[in-house]
């Protein structure tokens, strides 16, 4: 499909300010998705962190948080729960900021699609597949598989 909208612009009168427009759209769209993926996970850190206040509070702090991380995985032995807290929460830190920072994109991108694939499998066997479903684990996940699979990363990287 890429091919032929290449084809249509040449074709245009306008041909080199069209394809112009489209990198740059391309581009931003690319950098919009890390900077979105990068803030919803750090976004999630500060909440289990205790640095929100307020009604729309999700963990409060990082107890809720373990409180919550044993709900999702109600089918794994209770000392497993602390470390798949930390575990979570030490992968979500790295993928936001090298998400950010656009740092090793097409791996950084797939481990986030992973990450998101579980959550929404575990949520799904513990709380019914309306529950990640609701919450758009899934879709989230192959907007990630998406972002890895986009052909000019490194270019999108720099901008």
């Amino acid at each position: 499909m890429r091919e032929t909208l290449a084809v249509e612009v040449k074709n245009s009168a306008s041909g080199a300010a069209a394809t112009e427009r489209a990198v740059n759209w391309e581009r931003w769209g690319i950098l919009y998705a890390r900077w979105a993926f990068g803030a919803a996970f750090l976004s999630g850190i500060a909440d289990r962190l205790g640095w929100y206040t307020g009604r729309n509070v999700g963990y409060g702090d990082f107890a809720g948080f373990v409180s919550y991380t044993a709900k999702v995985n109600s089918f794994m032995p209770a000392f497993s729960i602390p470390f798949l807290a930390w575990a979570a929460t030490g992968a979500e830190l790295f993928l936001g900021v090298a998400l950010i920072l656009g740092v090793w994109p097409r791996w950084v991108a797939l481990g986030s699609a992973l990450l998101l694939a579980l959550f929404g499998i575990a949520m799904a066997i513990s709380f019914g597949i309306k529950s990640p479903m609701d919450y758009s684990v899934f879709a989230a996940s192959a907007g990630a598989v998406l972002l890895a699979l986009y052909a000019d990363r490194k270019a999108v990287a720099r901008a």
